[in-house]
């Protein structure tokens, strides 16, 4: 089994990652997280690898920290949760927020994550709830508002869109750094964010 690669990194989108080892090749599955941590292409990357198989196919999810890996694991002991929708899981909701809703039985969190209904936040509040021992707990919960009015805005438009909330807030940052002026200017932080996030 695959369990680790380190390599050049080929290319990097929101979901995946291929990392050339030794001349071959590796497409992995990751999450948005990993996404973000990744450095640019061409530079050397690493990742924790898990390796499905099936009957018909063997594929590689990635993952930047190791944390995170554990925590897709205990993800797929859950009936009804396979890798995709793991994978799904983690880019919808960081690992620390992810650990603290599961730990609090904050249905109400876990079913704003696509792909989770209620049935299937229950099943992983039962089922979890007391397996999460080593993840630590998020200190606080992250501030509602802390990007500026614009910036908010710009937030939740992209998270209207359908990107995923922590792409959006990256994006956001990523434009916000680039320009500090544009906190004030909601048109030119969404049009900088739209494009920090291709």
């Amino acid at each position: 089994m695959i369990a680790f690669l380190r390599g050049r990194l080929l290319v990097k989108s929101p979901n995946r990652a291929i990392i050339e080892c030794g001349g071959v090749g590796y497409d992995a599955t990751i999450s948005v997280a990993t996404f973000t941590a990744l450095p640019p292409e061409g530079a050397e990357a690493r990742l924790h690898i898990y390796t499905h198989v099936r009957e018909d196919q063997i594929a590689l999810f990635g993952f930047a920290e190791p944390d995170e890996k554990r925590l897709f694991e205990k993800l797929l002991t859950i009936s009804g949760i396979g890798p995709k929708l793991a994978i799904t899981v983690l880019s919808g909701i960081d690992t620390d927020r992810l650990v603290t809703a599961i730990r609090g039985g904050d249905h109400a969190t876990l079913t704003r994550i696509p792909g989770i209904g209620k049935k299937t936040a229950e099943r992983v509040v039962l089922e979890l709830k007391d397996k999460l021992e080593g993840f630590a707990a998020a200190a606080v919960a992250a501030p509602i508002s802390h990007y500026g009015p614009a910036g908010d805005d710009a937030l939740s438009a992209m998270v209207n869109l359908g990107y995923p909330r922590p792409a959006a807030q990256k994006a956001v940052e990523t434009a916000l750094a680039k320009n500090p002026g544009a906190a004030q200017d909601f048109e030119a932080l969404f049009r900088a964010a739209m494009a920090a996030v291709r």
